[in-house]
């Protein structure tokens, strides 16, 4: 009898950004991997640079209107000014449950035509897909003028398996 095949290994490219250009710059570098179907949880402290990421996402995806943080309204669609994916912007920071609270916002039905970034994420949205991509942004905390990121980028699944995180690098 065989055995199933065992998950891919996660593929992981750590980086140190040091300022928010340089955080959109490597967000509009991740947009190059992207395609539809692709979903993308930040996790970070407050003012770690999650929205600006998400900001040279848009950019670099190509889509309509000002990537800004959507706190207050939870989601943001922002459809492609091309024949790219449009840009599903989900702040899950105000949503205390998983999953199951998220549901009103239909991620799932979007989510095979859209690219779907989801700040503070992290243990709402991992049943949505087994394919996604973590990032994890580091920084100094209290007070401090410190711009300097440290940035983790985990694949999961088989689609990251070989999609060239390690380009990011460069």
């Amino acid at each position: 009898m065989e055995r199933p095949a065992a998950p891919p290994r996660p593929t992981e490219t750590r980086l140190t950004v040091t300022s928010p250009e340089q955080m959109r710059e490597l967000g509009r570098r991740l947009a190059e991997l992207l395609r539809a179907g692709d979903l993308v949880m930040l996790t970070g402290e407050l003012g770690a640079g999650k929205t600006t990421l998400t900001r040279g996402l848009g950019e670099g995806l190509g889509v309509r209107g000002a990537v800004t943080s959507p706190t207050f309204v939870i989601a943001r669609v922002h459809p492609s000014l091309g024949d790219g994916p449009p840009l599903v912007h989900v702040d899950a920071y105000r949503l205390s449950g998983g999953l199951d609270e998220m549901e009103d916002l239909d991620l799932d039905v979007s989510l095979p035509d859209s690219v779907i970034v989801v700040e503070w994420g992290e243990g709402k949205v991992e049943e949505l897909t087994e394919d996604r991509l973590h990032v994890v942004i580091h920084r100094a905390v209290g007070d401090t003028t410190d711009e300097v990121r440290h940035v983790t980028v985990t694949g999961l699944g088989e689609r990251w398996a070989d999609a060239g995180l390690e380009t990011l690098a460069g």
